[in-house]
């Protein structure tokens, strides 16, 4: 599969979630969402994993979100916090109750360690393309030439360092976080050492 066999949601929620996040996030933020989506699209169409491509592209849309000023929540981690707003989101957007909790679901999962792909294959999808975004984990999943790819069209603009120091920031205000679990166990270096760069 190349990049252009890929089509993006093109609903009218999707496009809101994108206008969203581009009024929200930094360009290097914003790519990485984009690029989030498409890793976690093509490696499930490659291995015939059946998802909902609405919920998924919102959930790569939003999963980040609470990273930036207006979103931070000084009371509960940043992926809690980001699916609040997406949650939100989608309220308005006239989502079921339970649609919104499922987007709410994908976007948590995103920071967890594995996610089972037979209970929530969109979480899965989420899960394993950010990983290979931010801590080049699963680089295997694509060939270099995709790879370069999807980079050209979607640059990294620096996300290794701007995400390390949200991060970082936000492991030092909420120690028992998200954020902060992943530095414990080394994700700077990951980061920072990530081949996408």
């Amino acid at each position: 599969m190349t990049l252009d066999d890929l089509l993006l949601p093109d609903t009218p929620v999707c496009t809101a979630a994108t206008d969203v996040a581009r009024a929200y996030c930094s360009p290097a933020l914003l790519n990485h969402c984009v690029r989030s989506y498409i890793w976690a699209a093509v490696h499930g169409a490659e291995q015939d994993i059946a998802f909902d491509p609405e919920l998924l592209y919102v959930g790569a849309m939003f999963h980040d979100i609470a990273l930036v000023p207006e979103f931070d929540s000084h009371t509960v981690p940043f992926d809690d916090a980001s699916a609040h707003v997406a949650r939100v989101f989608a309220a308005g957007a006239g989502w079921s109750e339970s649609r919104r909790e499922r987007l709410a679901e994908v976007v948590i999962s995103h920071m967890l360690d594995e996610v089972d792909v037979t209970k929530d294959p969109e979480g899965h999808l989420l899960e394993r393309s950010t990983s290979l975004d931010i801590s080049g984990r699963h680089m295997d999943d694509f060939s270099a030439a995709f790879k370069a790819q999807v980079l050209a069209r979607h640059p990294r603009a620096g996300i290794a360092e701007e995400f390390l120091a949200c991060f970082r920031d936000q492991a030092e205000r909420k120690p028992g976080s998200s954020p902060a679990t992943a530095l414990r166990n080394g994700i700077a270096e990951r980061i920072l050492t990530n081949s996408l760069d």
